[in-house]
């Protein structure tokens, strides 16, 4: 670079991070709203920022709900053959833990200490998470390593020591109390994270993970589910702290006939992921696949979550992916680049917003698709 060049624009980084999954049960539609969403959003920023997928289902271990699971199979359900097991059969047994009481700290204390040590999984979820590896792959979604050792930068006690330091942290486990996040002077409430027997909450793992990335980025973008939003307004508040703009996006849930539960309470056999893939993937073959599931979970059924899920829909959007993909073309000479197609839907930040840039495609109805536009981020 000599000194009448223009000075490069810096890149920014854009960090991800969605809410994870529990490695316990089959993926609902709701779940694939939000996995096919952080999809759409990271492959469309790609090309115009530097960015970080990060879901690591390691972090995510040493909740409860993970830990008691495991101890709940260990203890009741000895020498399942968990490797030939289908994700619904697994899901039935967590379903049947979530409705007993919880195990006592004492009966997680060997399990966390694997995690921790040693990256241990339970053979129930290691099942799970391959499982969910195909049909991520039977969905183009980007695989950000379901299956890979990814352990949180900060250990729980330096990630208290990191709060007390933000002013955000209330420890009271000296006097046999709990530690708390606590950002009641920015107008937010108290919440527990790490109970006085030392057990951590997802918002516990959340910190020791994105405490240490943050000031890395310049952006943060924090995707989750509507029911989780006052926990993620103190993340955000959390990180904010460290300098990056961090960004909430919140997805709502896909109701079932109208009705929207979780997974822990079972009822989802003829709307899993599986089943879905069994449901399409005779009549669509790769491309149509991938394109029309990502014009309905992300363009039809939008942020919110009013509408219930219809299968009807569904095959709707597979007919309008073929539709599109007969109408591709190549990008011309005098044409705009992609990078600024996809800068359109940005608004005030750096990251692609999802719906915008999908809701763009079903308003073409008569016009020809740039076929690199939807093989960057669709396909």
């Amino acid at each position: 670079m000599t000194a009448s060049d223009p000075p490069r624009t810096r890149r920014r980084k854009v960090l991800l991070a969605p809410v994870t999954v529990t490695p316990a049960k089959p993926l609902t539609p709701s779940h694939l709203k939000g996995l096919l969403w952080t999809d759409v959003m990271f492959r469309a920023t790609a090309p115009l920022a530097d960015v970080t997928y990060r879901y690591s289902p390691t972090t995510y271990h040493l909740t409860e709900q993970t830990l008691g699971f495991w101890e709940f199979l260990d203890r009741t359900q000895k020498g399942l053959p968990y490797a030939s097991l289908s994700e619904e059969e697994i899901g039935e047994l967590y379903v049947r833990f979530r409705a007993c009481a919880p195990p006592p700290a004492d009966a997680l204390r060997p399990y966390a200490h694997q995690v921790e040590s040693n990256g241990w999984v339970h053979p129930a979820s290691e099942r799970v998470l391959r499982l969910w590896r195909e049909h991520y792959a039977q969905l183009g979604l980007h695989d950000p390593g379901l299956t890979v050792h990814q352990p949180p930068g900060l250990g729980t006690e330096e990630m208290i020591e990191r709060l007390v330091a933000l002013g955000l942290g209330l420890d009271q486990r000296s006097s046999g109390g709990p530690v708390y996040l606590d950002a009641t002077r920015h107008g937010l409430p108290l919440r527990q994270i790490v109970t006085p027997d030392g057990r951590p909450n997802y918002l516990a793992c959340a910190l020791r993970e994105l405490l240490p990335l943050a000031p890395a980025y310049d952006e943060v973008v924090l995707l989750y589910d509507t029911e989780l939003d006052a926990d993620y307004q103190l993340l955000q508040r959390a990180l904010t702290q460290l300098g990056p703009l961090v960004h909430r996006v919140p997805i709502g849930r896909v109701p079932i006939d109208g009705t929207i539960s979780s997974a822990r309470h079972g009822g989802w056999h003829a709307h899993t992921a599986g089943a879905l893939l069994r449901a399409v993937g005779t009549e669509a073959d790769a491309d149509v696949r991938r394109l029309g599931v990502r014009l309905y979970f992300v363009a039809v059924l939008g942020p919110g979550q009013a509408q219930s899920f219809r299968t009807d829909l569904l095959h709707r959007s597979l007919d309008r992916a073929r539709q599109l993909l007969r109408r591709t073309t190549e990008r011309g000479p005098g044409t705009s680049p992609l990078v600024d197609d996809l800068r359109r839907h940005r608004r005030d930040h750096t990251h692609v917003d999802p719906y915008r840039l999908t809701s763009s495609l079903l308003a073409r109805a008569r016009h020809t698709i740039d076929r690199d536009l939807l093989s960057t981020v669709y396909l």
